[in-house]
């Protein structure tokens, strides 16, 4: 009998357990030299369009931006609101590795392939209320979430950050976002990733150091 040798398989597909803990911010190891095609994050948005959301709206809108000129428009908003925000930070809030890598994506976001801008319609009152806030901004996390569990699964890296919202109208402006109709909920940089396709198990923190059963506890 013939040994057949064996060929690695370099079209893995996580299953989802692996998905979900091996989805990673990936900032300093996206591949800021290699397009991410059109087609290919039409079908992570298509899948992310089944996530659940409030009554079912589906009020969310996305804006892929991959044009050079607009990337570096919104990148130097991004730099701004990032320095101020590292600025105010206290060390003590986040390790030296995440500092650098909130410092590289700043430095290097006209760089990243694309990027998607999540918004939501409508504008919240100054006044609103908890859950009015929650369930304004939460009915769009989930597409986000598995946009990026839809991009992880076919070897692309995602960040999703805030930190631009210092300067939405400015953001919206330079898009064409009608600011008054429409709010930005968060950006992600999307890319392939450098040093192969896997990742780590990501660290957390003991389930039973976040767990507690029917009261609170410390």
């Amino acid at each position: 009998m013939t040994a057949t040798a064996h060929t690695p398989d370099t079209a893995h597909t996580p299953d989802i357990d692996e998905l979900l803990t091996r989805t990673p911010t990936v900032r300093r190891r996206l591949d800021l030299s290699r397009p991410v095609s059109r087609p290919l994050l039409t079908q992570c948005l298509q899948l992310a369009l089944h996530a659940p959301n409030g009554g079912n709206r589906q009020n969310w809108r996305f804006l892929v931006i991959d044009d050079p000129e607009t990337k570096a428009g919104i990148a130097r908003y991004y730099k701004a609101a990032s320095d101020a925000y590292l600025s105010a930070t206290s060390q003590a809030a986040m390790s030296d590795k995440a500092v650098a890598g909130v410092r590289y994506l700043a430095d290097h976001l006209h760089e990243v392939p694309a990027l998607v801008l999540a918004c939501t319609r409508g504008r919240l009152p100054e006044d609103a209320s908890l859950a009015r806030q929650s369930g304004f901004f939460g009915a769009v996390y989930p597409a986000l979430w598995s946009f990026m569990l839809a991009a992880r699964s076919r070897g692309l890296g995602t960040a999703l950050t805030t930190v631009h919202l210092a300067h939405e109208r400015e953001v919206a402006a330079l898009v064409g976002i009608p600011a008054d109709e429409f709010t930005q909920v968060a950006l992600v940089a999307v890319g392939h990733v450098t040093g192969g396709p896997g990742f780590r198990r990501t660290p957390r923190r003991p389930l039973d150091e976040v767990l507690s059963w029917n009261r609170w506890r410390s």
